[in-house]
């Protein structure tokens, strides 16, 4: 392995910019430097292979050519992944996998109808297999250009990229980014009541315990998505944020994630997982702030709720970890971000012999936080219930190295821009005791990032109904 120290910059995004034209570029943006969760960012482009599924196939791309396959994504990936393992790193990412695994690669695992609409028209797993990455350490205040060189264009880039880093201009934006139609959801609040006193009955009926219900938003917008994603953590910064640009000459479509919540990291056997469970509103007004994280923090209904999905988590983790060794290390956590209040727990485990970080994602996937238990019928009722599938939304975006290690996001607080749209979700659990004024407000406060994002460039918020 190679790495090459380069010109350090605090805010990483400038660093960024200079690839971000660049095929299958990818940006893990720690967003909150000064948090624990804040001291590594990782770019990286021009994967020497792309794994892409959709439906039952995917297509495995490289210097020989493309072959499609039926096997499962996941381990189609292990595959990928397997000829270049390598020990331990020091660096959080060395090269290896960075992509996304959208919610909709769920139907790979589990057996539920289809009948809500496939409006996102996006493949459900798109990862790329990188040699070189950018690296940026916050805490020791310096980058690193790392990659192993297993690749000729690797070797034939490397002293231009090691250049291109340490260049002290930064580059200018080429397109400005703007918002072109008034915003509009899929479920108006009456499709909303219906949905959720349908939930209500399910959950009367025994078939469940809670739903995630959500709503769909989009607007029409013109120009570069890197300015929107640029807005957006100036707006709504978060430990587990993403930008991604997936423009080649079959694909253009952009991700950009403000999300809170990590889904599933390793780091050698040590396995933990942070599920997001309980929302309450910020306010400028600091008493009403502070009652508003007090009442969250002693809400038995919120922390009920969180509980429900750490048992529905320790079970996932428990496929893939070794016997006794799961446990919930820290329950409730007030996590304040720009604009909610969450409780978080973390649960902890020790990988099991034989088993992998990609072994555990499929164990675990989609999280449990945002379906609802129990999973599988959780499932079936957003599938019923929610007029368009979900696309990424609600998966999961992160990188799993060629050391095995893996650090994953919940793709919530997270738009699609593509065909001249800009597409993002919010949603909330649905439990016995939930009431329909409150939880369609509760979607309103977690999707008050994209909103503000939305008016930044020129949009209309006043909700209009959209027809599925």
């Amino acid at each position: 392995m190679i790495k090459q120290e380069v010109l350090y910059q605090s805010n990483s995004a400038n660093l960024f910019a200079r690839i971000a034209d660049r095929p299958w570029a990818v940006f893990l943006d720690s967003g909150q430097p000064e948090s624990e969760f804040g001291r590594f960012d990782i770019m990286a482009a021009n994967p020497f292979m792309q794994l892409v599924t959709n439906g039952t196939h995917t297509s495995i791309i490289d210097h020989h050519g493309c072959r499609s396959s039926t096997n499962d994504p996941f381990e189609l990936l292990k595959e990928s992944l397997a000829p270049y393992r390598l020990k331990q790193t020091e660096l959080p990412f060395e090269g290896g996998a960075i992509g996304f695994f959208g919610y909709d690669l769920a139907r790979r695992i589990e057996d539920f109808p289809e009948v809500a609409l496939d409006d996102e028209r996006m493949p459900q797993m798109m990862v790329g297999i990188y040699d070189w990455a950018l690296v940026v350490d916050h805490r020791l205040k310096r980058s690193y250009l790392v990659s192993h060189l297993m690749h000729s264009e690797t070797k034939q880039d490397w002293l231009a990229l090691c250049a291109l880093f340490n260049e002290p201009q930064n580059p200018v934006l080429k397109q400005s980014f703007k918002i072109t139609s008034a915003l509009q959801s899929n479920m108006d609040y009456k499709a909303y009541s219906k949905a959720f006193h349908c939930i209500k009955e399910y959950i009367r009926d025994g078939d469940c315990y809670q739903v995630n219900l959500a709503q769909r938003f989009s607007a029409k917008a013109s120009g570069d998505g890197w300015e929107a994603y640029l807005a957006l953590r100036e707006i709504s910064p978060a430990p587990f944020m993403t930008y991604m640009n997936y423009r080649d000459e079959k694909t253009t479509f952009e991700i950009l994630s403000a999300s809170p919540e990590r889904f599933l990291q390793v780091h050698g056997q040590h396995v933990e997982t942070r599920p997001i469970k309980g929302t309450r509103s910020r306010s400028e007004d600091s008493t009403e702030d502070a009652a508003n994280a007090y009442a969250l923090q002693n809400s038995a209904k919120d922390r009920a709720e969180n509980l429900m999905i750490v048992d529905l988590l320790r079970n996932d983790i428990s496929k893939a970890c070794e016997v006794g060794s799961v446990k919930a290390d820290n329950l409730f956590a007030l996590e304040s971000f720009a604009n909610v209040h969450h409780l978080v727990s973390t649960v902890t485990g020790v990988l099991a012999k034989g088993m992998s970080a990609i072994d555990l994602l499929r164990a675990c996937f989609p999280g449990g936080s945002i379906t609802g238990a129990p999973k599988l019928r959780s499932m079936e009722i957003i599938e019923e219930l929610e007029p368009h599938r979900r696309g990424l939304y609600c998966g999961a975006v992160g990188y799993i190295g060629f050391d095995g290690n893996m650090d994953t996001n919940i793709a919530i607080r997270t738009a699609i821009y593509s065909r001249g749209e800009i597409r993002f979700y919010a949603g909330g659990g649905i439990v016995a005791d939930s009431e329909l004024s409150k939880e369609h407000s509760e979607t309103l406060d977690k999707a008050s990032s994209m909103l503000a994002l939305i008016q930044r460039f020129g949009g209309d918020v006043a909700l209009k109904e959209s027809k599925p």
